[in-house]
């Protein structure tokens, strides 16, 4: 036991030692901080510079629908004109309206020297579209139309609301529970995936350099196996925290920057409020998807995703382990990667398929297959599964942990000294029944 605590030691110092590590793990929060906040910050910043549209309303009914904003200035003119065509005209683009839109559709152009932005086209087609509408309904001569109009058009969001065991009521929001196991199921797959690989890489490299002789001649190959897998997970783990700590203090410093206070937010608006939905609808949206975030059970989320983690882990750690072993050249461990990272994959898209219907047989199974469980449970466990199914798809994990490391001991403990010959399949699943 004390060998195998030295080489976990070894594992974990090795590597967190390094300046790469220490580097990734600096720089990393910052660059996904930067994913998520660089976007808003560019959002909210405008540009000064107006793109001239000019407006040609032969019909004299449209030309009041558009109306100037950050991006474009339209501009009413009586007719097309010659200077239109030219490279050093004001106008990045001309609006034509030769007839009734209602009885002829065909009348409107929009004409230009390049491409026509899609934002351009967007504004245009919607404004126009409403009017058309808008004058097919006059038609009718429907009674008080403005109000009927006015009343039609407001957008209904249903609220979400889930019991709890005690009967008490907390708000719920589908698309935030989603989005928690998605990202959830992002990191345990690329941890498994990546520190899976530090594992094989590892073994590859001692094997190579024949450093691994020296090193069973005093500890035992299983546990060689055992401590350079726990070593280099221990290591996944401390950067997760690293970087989970980090995220959370870069994002409430950017948001104390940006003028959002969650715990002002929280405190003075509360969605069930109507006067305040009224007055401040995105404030009080805002403060509905606070409130969600709060009645996640946070602490059994991240249980489940440690429990996950460390099994899925422990599960293809002790693969690429024995594939290390058992291989001499880099170029051969292709043949035994691929039919993993399409396990992986295939996991991941299980994952993604099953979010909208978490109960379904493909979640269900899946949860329950110890190669793919680490992934799809993660997506399950927001929705509420049942807590049995939960329980269960552990328990049939940790026992296939134990199962796999013995299966990769036995080949680990063969394919380690094994020199100058690439292995069949066939060999390696003999090499299990050596004593």
């Amino acid at each position: 036991m004390n060998k195998t605590l030295i080489i976990i030691q070894r594992e974990y110092l090795n590597r967190v030692s390094k300046k790469s590590f220490i580097i990734l793990t600096i720089l990393m929060p910052f660059i996904m901080a930067a994913l998520i906040l660089v976007p808003l910050f560019l959002s909210m910043v405008k540009s000064d510079e107006k793109k001239d549209i000019a407006i040609v309303d032969q019909t004299g009914k449209y030309m009041t629908l558009f109306k100037d904003n950050e991006s474009y200035r339209f501009v009413p003119t009586l007719q097309m004109l010659p200077e239109f065509l030219s490279d050093s005209t004001q106008f990045a683009a001309v609006v034509e309206i030769t007839k009734d839109l209602v009885k002829h559709p065909e009348a409107a152009t929009i004409y230009s020297r390049k491409e026509i932005p899609h934002s351009l086209s967007q504004l245009i087609n919607d404004a126009l579209t409403e009017k058309i509408r808008h004058d097919k309904l006059v038609s009718y001569n429907i009674p008080e139309l403005a109000n009927i109009m006015s009343d039609y058009e407001h957008s209904f969001s249903i609220r979400t609301i889930k019991w709890g065991e005690d009967g008490t009521e907390n708000t719920s929001n589908t698309d935030l529970a989603i989005g928690v196991g998605f990202m959830l199921t992002l990191l345990i797959y690329m941890f498994v995936l990546s520190y899976g690989g530090m594992v094989m890489q590892s073994v590859m490299e001692e094997k190579t350099n024949r450093i691994v002789e020296l090193m069973i001649s005093s500890v035992k190959p299983f546990q060689l196996m055992i401590g350079k897998i726990i070593g280099i997970g221990l290591v996944g783990i401390t950067q997760l925290t690293i970087w989970g700590f980090m995220l959370f203090v870069i994002i409430t410093i950017a948001g104390m920057i940006f003028g959002v206070s969650t715990a002002e937010l929280s405190q003075n608006i509360t969605a069930s409020d109507p006067t305040l939905m009224a007055a401040a609808p995105e404030t009080a949206e805002a403060a509905q998807l606070l409130e969600s975030i709060h009645n996640l059970n946070l602490p059994f989320l991240g249980l489940m995703f440690l429990l996950n983690f460390i099994g899925g882990y422990i599960v293809y750690a002790s693969l690429f382990a024995a594939i290390g072993a058992s291989i001499n050249e880099a170029e051969d461990s292709q043949q035994f990667m691929m039919p993993i990272v399409i396990l992986l994959i295939f996991a991941l898209y299980a994952g993604m398929y099953s979010a909208d219907n978490p109960e379904g047989p493909l979640a269900f199974w899946c949860s329950m297959i110890p190669f793919t469980a680490p992934i799809v449970s993660m997506v399950r466990i927001p929705m509420d599964v049942p807590l049995w199914e939960t329980l269960l798809s552990l328990i049939i994990l940790y026992i296939s942990v134990f199962a796999m490391v013995w299966f990769s001991g036995k080949i680990y403990r063969v394919g380690i000294l094994m020199y100058g010959k690439k292995p069949t399949i066939k060999e390696i699943l003999k090499w299990i029944t050596y004593k």
